[in-house]
């Protein structure tokens, strides 16, 4: 099943043990366009998404070198019928978690 590739709308290869990483920083909200193992720990997730916005790698928002996700929620969702491949999203706490 690793070898196992899934096409996603916009074209990106997404394997099967991995995940489409969506990040919401300074009131913007993209995906970083590669994607990242989806059992990766909240703190390497949090360290990718942190690196590729101070590079400007998600589309939509400008490169941010001050960007410090320490206190940001990961959330992860597994792969469904419409969605068919697992996503992760790295956000601000809210009063509500």
């Amino acid at each position: 099943m690793a070898d196992e590739i899934l096409m996603v709308p916009n074209y990106i290869n997404i394997p099967v043990d991995a995940a489409r990483l969506n990040i919401t920083w300074g009131g913007a909200n993209g995906f970083l366009m590669d994607p990242i193992p989806y059992d990766a720990s909240d703190v390497d997730i949090r360290a990718m998404a942190q690196e590729a916005l101070r590079n400007g790698d998600i589309p939509g928002i400008p490169a941010d070198q001050t960007a410090t996700l320490d206190d940001f929620v990961v959330d992860r969702f597994n792969a469904i019928e419409d969605v068919p491949y697992a996503r992760v999203f790295v956000r601000p706490k809210t009063p509500f978690g």
